[in-house]
């Protein structure tokens, strides 16, 4: 379970989309929410639209791996698109932020999470990619600020921080974290029988 958090606008949706554009062996987690969808947006694409009363059913039911009120609105992560993922051997990449990660800390798989924290350069360059953006009234951006310094400061919680002041840096320096997790020993499956038939044993 490949994690990617960061506050709005530092960058995690473009890095997101670019790592899975290029990396067959990696699965995007599609999040449920209660929120509408925005222009372009295709529900079980960009995310799982589902009303409030759906979206507690799924809570009641233990049918999502974790979840947070958002800006007004519910986020999930729905649990069996994931195991059935991992069960097949593949990557997943979540797109959530620190409380869902807490979450997913606390899960029976949580041996097998990563953590990735995206930076902004600074709290100017932030704002300004939001401004950038024209989907948000000033008032919403000025609530997405104040939540920033929250989510920034839960950085400690994380096993890797980057800094996102160029994105194709910030994109290879991704790589290089997953391609370094998928080398793990305990992720080399097969590896025991592989060692075992060079030995003879």
């Amino acid at each position: 379970m490949f994690v990617l958090s960061s506050p709005s606008g530092a960058g995690k949706t473009t890095l997101s989309r670019a790592l899975l554009a290029e990396d067959s062996l990696i699965t995007l987690s599609v999040s449920a929410t209660t929120r509408p969808p925005r222009p372009g947006e295709i529900d079980g694409v960009d995310y799982y639209f589902v009303s409030t009363d759906q979206f507690q059913a799924m809570v009641d039911g233990d049918a999502l791996l974790e979840w947070a009120h958002v800006f007004g609105n519910r986020y999930g992560t729905p649990r069996s698109p994931v195991e059935n993922a991992l069960a097949a051997g593949r990557d997943v990449l979540f797109d959530i932020d620190w409380q869902g990660t807490q979450q997913l800390q606390q899960t029976d798989a949580a041996s097998d999470l990563v953590r990735v924290f995206i930076l902004p350069p600074d709290l100017a360059e932030l704002e300004r990619r939001l401004t950038m953006r024209n989907t948000d009234h000033p008032e919403v951006i000025a609530g997405r600020m104040a939540r920033a310094r929250d989510e920034i400061s839960h950085w400690g919680e994380y096993d890797y921080i980057l800094v996102n002041d160029d994105a194709e840096t910030c994109l290879n320096e991704l790589r290089s974290i997953l391609k370094a997790e998928r080398l793990r020993r305990k992720r080399q499956l097969g590896l025991a029988g592989f060692v075992r038939d060079m030995l003879g044993q």
